[in-house]
């Protein structure tokens, strides 16, 4: 049996299919944390594969070229200084008012008939660099006003924040999982962004715009009287600070996105060696661009408009809090991966389905599409599909762009559906005052338009790159 299980193609593909099924077992039955489930199913996996103890976890004297350090350390070398200081960024843009100017000016542009179009595309800058929960605490009591001066649905102009919050965590860096997935597949930063743009905006635009304004005109909800006067002790209690200036606001959004392309752009465009190459391709490392940017925002929207040192710190603190668990959930995922890469059942799964006849960046799909309905977390869809397709990548030869289209696909999967046993669901039942029903005819179906455009948008930009 364990010869079989070792040695065989179908041995192979059972412990394949059983691992994902216990990991899912484990996180929804049992409540296991995620990163306790992959590391958990990871060990067993390896040892059911026959992969030697010391090559699993190294030995009392040497550990580091274990593939559990190596599959941890791999990823987390990669995306824990960006989703940090991603996470910094977003903070400081968050508590200077940026979100208040964005909004007013905004709202100001599309004046109150096209209001939901104009907070939608707050969600999709503000979101950039803010998490989608954050986002909803944030800007929700803006919806909540606008759309008590309009008296329309809250879910008229709920939904196109949501979608711009959500396209922007799914698809574009710094957010954890497209940073993940580039990590683990091997993605230059520059070209998640340039692709995720490309499929973020139409998704968001789908979703978000037309068929929010669909549903906001059939599911008539008041804005609850209590979130109406938490908004209003919200604004009494700002502390009178002169906010930042939209300028500079977009200014700070957008500079790390700026140098990233330019690295990127740059070692093509560049000869190799050269000053300006370096110049480039220091400015442009993810790292050194969102360093820059938190500096200057630490300045500009911190000290300089009169926030302490202590604010500043406080502020850091509680934002990074919870970046731990993320970080946990990648790092497991890429020992995952490691280990399906190492015993040959990533290879092995992957090939059988390739013979399903479908394209990799459909397996992709399909793959994180199933992952996410049953457990739930995007960020585990995410690393646990990108682990699955890790082999079968590294014998296609995919240039970047091709490759950034998988993360694309995979992204994409990974926010289908969302539904009871997502997180995002419930914050978004309670924020704005919906039943469960009311909430999946409108979000759950938003997630869901998203996801099919996101992936369709991706599958037609592989045919042409």
């Amino acid at each position: 049996m364990i010869d079989w299980l070792q040695h065989s193609t179908p041995g192979l593909l059972t412990l394949a299919v059983v691992s994902i099924a216990v990991l899912l077992l484990l996180i929804i039955k049992f409540k296991v944390e995620p990163f306790i489930a992959l590391i958990v199913v990871a060990l067993l996996v390896a040892l059911l594969a026959g992969v030697p103890v010391e090559t699993l976890v190294g030995s009392a004297q040497k550990a580091s070229d274990s593939l559990l350090e190596k599959g941890f350390g791999s990823i987390l070398g990669h995306i824990a200084a960006i989703i940090g200081l991603g996470t910094l960024l977003g903070a400081i843009l968050e508590a200077s008012g940026g979100a208040q100017v964005l909004m007013d000016k905004l709202m100001n542009a599309f004046g109150e008939k096209k209001a939901p179009v104009a907070i939608g595309l707050a969600g999709l800058i503000f979101g950039v660099p803010v998490f989608f929960d954050i986002g909803i605490f944030v800007l929700a009591p803006l919806v909540y006003v606008a759309a008590k001066r309009s008296g329309k649905s809250i879910v008229l102009f709920a939904m196109p924040l949501l979608a711009g919050l959500s396209v922007m965590h799914a698809f574009m860096p710094p957010h954890p999982g497209p940073v993940a997935a580039a990590g683990l597949l091997g993605v230059s930063l520059g070209w998640i962004i340039i692709m995720g743009l490309a499929v973020a905006i139409p998704s968001w635009f789908v979703g978000g715009i037309l068929y929010s304004y669909w549903i906001g005109n059939r599911i008539i909800v008041p804005v609850p009287e209590e979130m109406l006067a938490a908004a209003e002790a919200a604004r009494r209690d700002d502390d009178g600070r002169e906010p930042p200036s939209l300028g500079l606001v977009l200014s700070i959004i957008g500079l790390p996105l700026v140098l990233i392309l330019a690295g990127t752009f740059g070692s093509i465009l560049l000869a190799k060696g050269s000053s300006l190459y370096s110049v480039a391709t220091f400015f442009g490392t993810p790292a050194v661009a969102l360093t820059i940017s938190v500096l200057l925002a630490f300045w500009l929207l911190g000290f300089r408009r009169g926030m302490t040192r202590e604010k500043v710190a406080e502020l850091s603190a509680a934002s990074l809090k919870p970046v731990a668990m993320i970080l946990l959930v990648v790092g497991a995922g890429g020992f995952f991966g490691a280990v399906l890469a190492a015993t040959g059942i990533g290879k092995t799964l992957a090939n059988e389905l390739s013979g399903i006849g479908l394209p990799v960046i459909a397996l992709a799909y399909v793959i994180s599409c199933v992952i996410r309905i049953a457990q739930g977390s995007a960020t585990v869809a995410i690393v646990t599909t990108a682990g699955i397709v890790a082999p079968t990548l590294a014998d296609l030869n995919y240039s970047q762009p091709q490759l950034a289209l998988v993360v694309m696909a995979i992204a994409s999967g990974s926010i289908i559906a969302s539904h009871v046993n997502d997180g995002g669901f419930w914050i978004v039942s309670r924020y704005f005052g919906l039943s469960v029903k009311e909430t999946l005819q409108s979000w759950t179906i938003v997630e869901t338009i998203l996801s099919v455009v996101g992936f369709a948008v991706a599958a037609l930009l592989s045919l042409v790159v």
